[in-house]
């Protein structure tokens, strides 16, 4: 019986004919997206604004569309609902009001007022902007150490060069999901700083992927042209980098448009960062290596075995 190929096997696409276009259209979007953060700033959420949190357990399964219709008609802002543990449970957002301390009881009493009487109120709380300060340096330290440790690896598992473009490719993945956030004013929160969690480590495994075939086909073609060999192993893992982001995005597609508003924002942000950790693992790590001149000698086998494989 013969298989059929959804992804071509055999490809042999000169992804490096277009690198210098393709770093300079990616140094120019990231530019555009520090812009945007510096100027138009983010949508942040309550969690790094601040805000009241409520944990309230109704008598019944949650309507939360009725509930979140009662909670959007008080006039108090940005107001986030998530269903939690099991259907009577959920965990209700609401953005820090003027006013101080009484603004905040006034508009829990408000929110009180518009539920049911057999609402339990099993916690309530008030995110002030300390703890916001808190969170927002939390969130950057946390993007910031993933992305050392990352260059750690590669550097102990490769060579200098490869780090640095899987740092680079990871850099660039980050500055534009933040950019993108700026550009069409989504919600940035805590969920948001996990899905470039997420996003960093999907873009750094498949980077590690081509950067394997490019390191095992530089100790195979010694004499054959960097550009050449990097050519052969971006086609070599090509079938399966488009396999995994395919079957990827579907799961993600389904969860983004019937996974419900809570998971929306970062459903959004994994959708967007398969797609631009896909195109960085080709046209940002590995073309790096060009402009940093990597050498089959920096990957050369000690043994016998780097000097068998030789050039065909």
């Amino acid at each position: 019986m013969k298989l059929i190929n959804l992804i071509p096997t055999n490809t042999k696409i000169n992804f490096m004919a277009i690198r210098k276009i393709a770093i300079l259209a990616s140094l120019v979007l990231c530019v555009g997206s520090a812009v945007l953060f510096l100027t138009k700033g983010l949508n942040y959420g309550i969690d790094f604004r601040g805000g009241i949190l409520l944990e309230i357990r109704t008598a019944q399964t949650a309507n939360l569309p009725n509930i979140r219709s009662n909670l959007g008609s008080l006039g108090l802002g940005e107001i986030e609902l998530q269903r939690f543990g099991n259907d009577r449970d959920v965990l209700i957002r609401i953005e820090r009001q003027p006013g101080g301390a009484t603004g905040q009881k006034i508009a829990v009493d408000k929110v009180k007022g518009s539920l049911s009487p057999t609402v339990d109120y099993r916690r309530t709380e008030f995110v002030g902007p300390k703890v916001s300060a808190e969170l927002v340096e939390a969130g950057v330290t946390a993007v910031v150490l993933a992305l050392f440790a990352m260059l750690m690896y590669i550097w102990f598992r490769f060579e200098w060069q490869f780090g640095v473009g899987a740092v680079a490719a990871l850099a660039h993945d980050v500055i534009m999901t933040i950019g993108v956030f700026a550009l069409l004013g989504l919600e940035f929160n805590l969920s948001t700083i996990a899905a470039i969690l997420t996003i960093a480590g999907y873009s750094i495994n498949d980077t590690v992927v081509v950067y394997d075939r490019v390191r095992e086909n530089l100790r195979k073609y010694k004499v054959r042209p960097l550009e050449e060999v990097l050519n052969m192993s971006v086609n070599d893992t090509l079938s399966r980098t488009l396999l995994t982001s395919v079957t990827t995005l579907i799961a993600l597609l389904i969860l983004y448009f019937y996974g419900g508003e809570v998971i929306k924002g970062f459903s959004f942000a994994m959708i967007w960062g398969v797609l631009i950790g896909t195109y960085s693992s080709i046209y940002v790590a590995t073309p790096l290596l060009v402009h940093m001149d990597l050498r089959a000698s920096a990957v050369a086998l000690p043994d016998k075995e780097g000097d068998a494989a030789g050039a065909p």
